[in-house]
């Protein structure tokens, strides 16, 4: 996830979140009056099996309530792919030698998926912040691949025009998701994909207000969300506690605790796609 741009959205927090009533428009402030309030996205689309595909370790921290209750309320199988290491990433606060943090991210991603109950995450090794550079075909390979292992009827991904936070990473991986299904829909094979394609979308309100010209740009280029659901608060905090590294990055650089940016921001947003209607390509 690119820190830099969610924490210009949670700035807007430093204005509003004053005591009183005007908790409430902060709260506000992170709500999308177009999305309607779902228990949970997958069960509302009747998914049985879901593969999120992501750039970097801590991705997933956008969309865990979403893969938590698919996974202990709907009883799905679940999966992701975490395109990178983050090894680009800075550390706060420092838990190890800056050259071993593509391994210890890793591992923070895939301890965080487990305590999300992911039953099947890979992480790979392209370059953190060269993703739009490698080569595509290989890409879109290895996400077909993937779709043919898990045969997930919902895919959860980056819308490609914004990637949730303009990271270049994230809209490289939102382009090569949508490639891999159409090529995974147009082949002779038993699976023909998913039905379903989720988009995670970004609060637009805080970052119309806050987001300087990264946000402007996300909102000028992000769908409206149809659906939005618990941001599951609780596991949000225990990821980032598991992802250490990265810790005390809001609290020691935006001066705002961890505990009062989901005290505003909890709900997830999301755009869905009905592949059956709707195909890509």
């Amino acid at each position: 996830m690119r820190k830099r741009t969610v924490a210009l959205i949670v700035t807007a927090a430093v204005v509003v979140t004053l005591p009183g009533g005007v908790y409430w428009a902060g709260r506000h402030l992170f709500h999308d009056p177009t999305a309607r309030g779902v228990d949970s996205v997958i069960g509302e689309l009747g998914g049985t099996r879901v593969l999120g595909v992501f750039a970097h370790p801590d991705d997933e921290q956008t969309v865990n309530g979403l893969f938590w209750r698919a996974k202990q309320r709907d009883g799905a199988y679940t999966a992701m792919i975490t395109a990178t290491r983050g090894e680009a990433g800075e550390q706060s606060p420092t838990v190890g030698r800056q050259s071993d943090l593509g391994d210890i991210r890793k591992a923070e991603a895939l301890k965080n998926s487990f305590n999300l109950g992911v039953d099947r995450h890979v992480v790979w090794d392209y370059p953190d912040g060269g993703v739009p550079d490698v080569d595509e075909d290989e890409l879109v390979d290895r996400v077909v691949a993937e779709l043919r292992r898990v045969r997930p009827d919902v895919v959860v991904a980056f819308w490609p025009a914004s990637g949730a936070t303009g990271h270049g990473d994230h809209m490289r991986m939102g382009e090569i998701t949508e490639l891999a299904i159409a090529e995974v829909a147009a082949s002779d094979g038993a699976y023909r994909g998913p039905d379903h394609l989720v988009y995670t979308i970004s609060p637009s309100t805080a970052l119309a207000m806050f987001g300087g010209e990264t946000g402007a740009f996300v909102v000028d280029h992000q769908p409206d969300p149809e659906l939005a659901m618990s941001a599951e608060v609780g596991k949000k905090h225990e990821g980032w506690s598991i992802h250490a590294s990265q810790a005390n990055y809001l609290q020691e650089s935006y001066l705002l605790p961890t505990w009062l940016v989901y005290l505003l921001w909890d709900q997830e947003f999301y755009h869905v796609r009905d592949l059956r209607t709707e195909p890509l390509g």
